[in-house]
């Protein structure tokens, strides 16, 4: 019997760098890279409506994100209430419209007892960001969590992970959007090309600093920085730190205190020790999901 009810929480995540590989199936597209996710994130709860038209509220404002509406679709699911919650700030880098439609997903699947499995649903939400142009690797980077490693493009099945075995603190500073359809839509050969040097450098060495040190170089060879974002990279830098720019934002990650020690104001959080999944209603209650651990 279904609950009607279910909420999932998804970390956020930032991309070091990345290739992308567009395919004629959205299950086989996508991209190759480095990252990590976050333990900010995005909590997604989804329950039965009352009349024929559910709402959509994105953090206590009406508001639709496109990728959640196909998974739903996807997934049959008759009128719902869909709530999505994030203190990470949307459209800078930080896997938001990833997260929401794998939270979607992952919810949905339980409140309505759809019967598909982990694998199924991330090919579902995965092929939703695909389809939307909002994304090409954050699902999959997000269902497994930790510093996943993207070494072939696509959905379970089809894509490949791997990971580093790493746990950090992670401060950010977000100075504004970059638009992920605008760059996704034109031509991608010189940024693929240095996504994929940077992905040899990094299998080479899968070590943290080696990432950061890959992301700063993909950034600069794929002409993607902008001139905040380059001055606090280099100010980390000149502190003694390692900073890199998130993909897609006009966003600086830094490892430690690297930002703090540089005379920003970061937000902090640490590397997500897991993947996205389901939560407790009392967990979410009490703000233990998404709670920052200095």
């Amino acid at each position: 019997m279904s609950r009607q009810r279910a909420t999932a929480f998804v970390p956020g995540h930032v991309t070091a760098f990345f290739s992308a590989h567009p395919g004629d199936r959205p299950a086989a597209a996508g991209s190759r890279g480095a990252g990590v996710t976050l333990t900010d994130g995005v909590t997604v709860g989804v329950s039965a409506a009352d009349g024929d038209d559910g709402t959509r509220v994105l953090d206590g404002d009406s508001g639709a994100i496109g990728a959640v509406e196909d998974v739903l679709d996807a997934l049959g699911v008759p009128a719902v209430d869909v709530s999505v919650e994030t203190d990470l700030p949307i459209g800078a880098g930080f896997g938001v419209s990833g997260a929401a439609a794998s939270g979607a997903a992952l919810a949905a699947n339980r409140a309505f007892d759809c019967g598909r499995s982990e694998n199924e649903l991330v090919r579902i939400a995965h092929e939703a960001e695909v389809d939307r142009g909002t994304g090409l690797g954050d699902v999959v980077a997000q269902a497994r969590g930790g510093v996943p490693i993207r070494l072939e493009p696509g959905a379970p099945g089809v894509g490949a992970l791997d990971g580093i075995p790493a746990d950090a603190r992670i401060e950010y500073v977000t100075f504004g959007e970059l638009s992920t359809e605008a760059v996704l839509g034109g031509d991608t050969t010189a940024l693929s090309a240095a996504g994929e040097a940077a992905l040899d450098r990094l299998r080479a060495d899968p070590r943290l600093p080696n990432m950061m040190a890959a992301a700063r170089e993909f950034a600069r060879s794929a002409d993607l920085l902008v001139p905040e974002v380059e001055t606090a990279i280099d100010a980390v830098e000149a502190a003694g730190g390692e900073a890199a720019m998130a993909m897609l934002g006009r966003t600086v990650f830094a490892l430690g205190t690297g930002l703090s020690d540089a005379g920003y104001d970061p937000d902090a959080c640490r590397v997500h020790p897991a993947g996205a999944r389901l939560v407790s209603d009392a967990a979410v209650d009490d703000g233990g999901e998404t709670a920052v651990h200095r």
